[in-house]
Formats: C-alpha cells, structure tokens, sequence
C-alpha cells in the first residue's frame, strides 16, 4: 500500500540515508545522523455553501547533522538528486568544522537506540477525492445551519487527509521508520441573534481528528456540536472582579497539561527557564493525580516506537500520586543536566491525566455541581503564561455556574493564578476525556483563581 501512494519506497529512503551517512564520514566526520520523508495531503475548505481553498501537496525533506567531535552542523533539502545530496552533506560538514565544540553534542549512547521498534499500526491512509472531500465540509457546515436560524454566517468547515513516510538512520548502525497518517474534520460557524448590522456575533468551532478516516465523528454532528456551543455563547455579559472557583473544559485542559511538559522539559530546566526547577520527587500536584506517558498506544498521535535521535520509548508514569518521577529529556538536554535521555527528543509522547478519584459518572455536568459557585472556561485568548515565575494571566471565555448550573454565557474577562499553586489546586478531573493531540484528560477543577472583569 506505501507504494502505491509514496513516489519512494522505504528501501528507496534507506539506501538514500546509507549513501549520504557514507559521505559524511569520507568527509572526515566522526558521526552523522539523517532523516528523509515524503508526504501526500489534501485539504479542503468550504464557506457558506462555496468552496474557499482547495490544496494539494506533496512534499519531501532530507536532513543531515554530521559530527566532527563534539563540533556540530545540520542542513537540508527537498531535491534528491546526487549532487544535491553530496551539497547538503558538504555544507552540514563546513558548518561543523565552523562550530565551537560543545561538550554535550553527540549522537545518543548505543545502548539507548530502538534496536527492534513495534508496529503501532499508525498509517491509515485516506482514498478520498477532491470532490468527495468538499462534500464532508459542505455536510459538516450543513449540519451547523440546520440547527438554528440564529446560525447566520460561517467561518468555514475544513478537512484534511495527510499520510506520510519517512526512515532515519545514523553511523551508529540504527536504521528504521515506518509509515503514519493523520486526518480531521472541523466546522466554525457564526450566531447572531439578529440580522441587522453590527449586530453582536459568536463564534464557536469543534474538530474530530484521528490517524483512522473512519474514525472521525460524522461531518453533520460536528457542524451541530460547534453549532450549539456557538449559541449558547448569545447573549454574553462581563463579570465583577472576584475570586471563585475555576473549571477548565478538557480541550483547554490539555493546555494545562502542555505547560506542565514544558516546565519540566529538558530545555527549559537546563536554561533555568522554568517555575518546576529541581522538581524531581516532589509534590506538584495533588496526591490523587497520576500522569502517565504512553508512547506505544496503538494507533494514537503521540505514538511512536522512537523518538527524533532513534532512543527507544517507553511507557511510564511521569507524575504519580502528585509527585514527579521524570522529566521530558533528549540527549543533549539529558548531557546538560547529567541525566539520561527519556527517549523525548522532539517533544512528549501519549500522555494522559488523571485523578485516582474520578468516577465513570463524573463527567462536566457532575464537575459543574461539586463546584456549586462559578467559572466555566471553554475558551481562552493569549500568551500570558511566564514560565519562569509560573504567573499566568490571559483572556478567557466562559459560563457563570450556580447552584452547579450554567445561568448565562460571561465574555470580556481575564483569569489569573500562579501555574505552581493552580497545580496544587486542582479538586477533581472529569470523566470527560478527551484526546487533543497527544494529550489525554478530561475538565479540570481548580479551587480558586482570580478572574478579572468589570
């Protein structure tokens, strides 16, 4: 099947990676690592009923970074050609040879390579057409108007089919890669309640996103889900400022979950750059909260049997009952720290959040009354998270909760809490769940935040 799709066959790709790894080292390198890929995708959009942007792409990449000692230097290109490919290896060397020394570059220790990487049955590639694919967006945008005359405009309904290949090789004698596709469906419509001009407006979208076509929710109930959710946002007011308790919906809960990555990735650690510095075995949540990293799930985004130097992943618990157990390390980062590579080069792995207290039934409705009193957050604005301090301070989108019911939509207002302490605050998780890329949780409790309106 890779070959009736991919203009390159895998041994095509590795003979490539040995030729190259072969003249890096007739060059006079000490080690080099490569990685070539090719991918087909097409993305289509649709707008109000009219077809916005069709596109076709086919793509192919080559990289190479060649050591000479601990003095290291990287190129690429998309031409495959031979001479093409003997420029890229010489330029990779001379940028090496003009490279101060580092005492932490180098490939990853022998031992730590993926010497027989699993089948996760990543790829599914999608045989949809153009016409057929701008016949699922028409749907998906249908399915949004047909819920209320209030839906008056359309930011567009969008879907894309992605399936790519790639194999990665380095002198130190690994060689593999495999195959692996993505797709997705979204729709953002646009409610008004009235058609005049200037009339007050809401947007709201939705999104289903898998590496499996048949996978993806039905075109029509995306359109009808993101419609509802853009309905239920007429009629927003602002809020006085005060204190209260603060529930994030799970898509915005993968958020909280990307910061904690990032504060106790190797990068950020080792530049001092983070507010969970020398956080290995303490408490920085909860003592019913466990987050566990599974990079061997089959058929998930964040699954892979290796990471970008080829280190083997493995499945573990990054956080259990509240306290940390590991970091997010590649090998230059693992060097800097004196660790070892956690097989995180490139990013993290399948991760999921979770509380030893959540129940089958306690999904957003049960979460809406344990909190009783209110904020509801579905949607946020901004950048102000300061890794450094952990403050956090951004826009924010929501609905104010009584009685543990939603009594009205709330805009024009801003949250804000230390990362550190909303950590710590956490109350309950979901049941919720939701996958958003490579992370896995459901609505998150937090005791208090400050929110700031009128």
């Amino acid at each position: 099947m890779t070959k009736k799709i991919f203009t390159y066959s895998p041994y095509q790709f590795q003979e490539i990676i040995q030729d190259i790894l072969g003249l890096a080292k007739k060059l006079g390198a000490t080690d080099a690592i490569a990685e070539v890929s090719e991918g087909h995708g097409l993305s289509v959009s649709v707008r109000c009923g009219d077809i916005d942007t069709i596109e076709q792409s086919v793509d192919k990449s080559l990289g190479i970074t060649v050591y000479i000692g601990q003095q290291r230097g990287n190129a690429s290109t998309s031409d495959f050609s031979k001479a093409s490919l003997q420029k890229t290896v010489q330029a990779a060397y001379d940028i090496a040879r003009f490279t101060a020394p580092d005492d932490c570059a180098g490939l990853p220790d022998v031992n730590l390579l993926e010497k027989n990487p699993l089948d996760l049955d990543l790829y599914h590639p999608w045989d949809i057409s153009v016409e057929d694919a701008v016949d699922i967006a028409k749907r998906a945008e249908q399915g949004a108007f047909a819920v209320s005359p209030l839906i008056r405009n359309s930011d567009g309904a969008s879907i894309g089919a992605h399936q790519s290949h790639f194999q990665m090789g380095s002198t130190q004698g690994f060689l593999a890669g495999y195959p692996f596709s993505r797709h997705y469906i979204s729709c953002a419509p646009i409610a008004s309640q009235t058609k005049r001009s200037g009339a007050p407006m809401q947007r709201d979208d939705w999104y289903s996103s898998s590496r499996l076509p048949h996978d993806l929710a039905l075109p029509e109930s995306i359109g009808q889900y993101a419609a509802q959710r853009a309905l239920s946002r007429l009629g927003a007011r602002s809020i006085k400022t005060q204190k209260c308790p603060v529930i994030f919906e799970a898509p915005l809960a993968a958020g909280l979950l990307g910061s904690f990555v990032q504060a106790v990735s190797g990068g950020s650690l080792y530049r001092k750059s983070s507010f969970l510095l020398d956080s290995l075995g303490q408490s920085v949540f909860p003592q019913f909260i466990d987050i566990d990293e599974n990079p061997h799930r089959i058929q998930q985004t964040g699954s892979t049997p290796f990471d970008d130097e080829g280190v083997k992943t493995h499945p573990r618990r990054v956080v259990d009952a509240g306290v940390v157990q590991g970091y997010f390390l590649s090998t230059y980062s693992a060097r800097k720290l004196k660790m070892q590579s956690t097989g995180n080069s490139g990013g993290s792995h399948h991760l999921t959040l979770s509380s030893r207290h959540t129940r089958p039934n306690d999904d957003l409705p049960a979460l809406l009354k344990m909190m009783g009193r209110g904020l509801l957050i579905t949607e946020m604005m901004g950048q102000g998270v300061n890794y450094v301090t952990g403050d956090y301070s951004r826009g924010a989108f929501g609905y104010w909760v009584e009685n543990g019911t939603i009594q009205y939509p709330v805009e024009e207002i801003t949250i804000a809490g230390n990362m550190k302490q909303m950590f710590k605050d956490i109350l309950a998780i979901g049941s919720d769940t939701l996958v958003r890329g490579t992370k896995d949780t459901g609505s998150i409790l937090i005791k208090e935040m400050m929110i700031g309106g009128h």
